[in-house]
């Protein structure tokens, strides 16, 4: 009796912790859907609980408070980001500069469509200064600057990136590739160009690369 009690004990225990985390995923489903759409301030914990359909004092148990969540979600926007971005390097060679700087373009428009957050998120914390942009920056989005900046130097060095500011430059590569597509509505509006087409976002993708990487590597001899 002893063991088939400590048995149920341990799938009881495990159930709890399953639910825990299925709770704990729909929250942050909720939150990034409401703070990409409406930013941090213009949302409440009470919508978040409303999205995810669970009890509002479930918030509070999982995330302690609102900052907690955000910060949490984020994290999740950022890491599925760069698991991305992982396995599209993985399968290019390394020898290959160009083909690289490629592969991530296209995965950042791919990525950038897929997971508007990304950028929505981005949008709504520049709009003014904050303690929450600063860990924004400090904790995302200047590693993955510091990461990128250093082979774009050497791509413009091989005369695969135009000259000037490699800042410069990745912003407005990194813009040209989530921005636009965050401003979707926007766009097609205006300009009639609409990126739930495939072959739209590829030929973004494309004259990204074309207009930012308009060089090749040097012949080999």
């Amino acid at each position: 009796m002893g063991v088939e009690r400590a048995a149920a004990g341990t799938s009881a225990g495990r159930k709890q912790q399953q639910r825990s985390i299925l709770t704990q995923q729909k929250l942050l489903d909720a939150a990034i859907a409401a703070f990409s759409t409406n930013g941090f301030m213009g949302t409440s914990t009470r919508d978040i609980a409303e999205r995810a359909r669970v009890h509002h004092p479930l918030i509070t148990y999982h995330f302690k408070n609102k900052g907690e969540l955000w910060r949490a979600a984020a994290n999740r926007i950022f890491r599925e980001f760069n698991i991305s971005l992982v396995k599209a390097m993985a399968e290019v060679p390394e020898i290959d500069p160009k083909a690289r700087a490629e592969a991530f373009i296209r995965t950042y428009v791919k990525h950038s469509f897929g997971h508007p957050a990304l950028h929505k998120i981005i949008l709504q914390e520049s709009s003014y200064p904050s303690d929450r942009l600063d860990w924004l920056v400090a904790t995302h989005l200047k590693p993955l600057y510091a990461m990128v900046s250093g082979h774009l130097v050497k791509l413009q060095e091989l005369g695969i990136a135009p000259p000037g500011n490699p800042a410069l430059l990745y912003n407005m590569i990194r813009v040209s590739a989530g921005g636009l597509l965050a401003l979707g509505l926007e766009v097609k509006g205006t300009s009639n160009i609409n990126f739930d087409d495939q072959a739209q976002r590829d030929e973004l993708a494309e004259m990204i690369i074309r207009t930012f990487l308009p060089g090749n590597l040097p012949a080999q001899h």
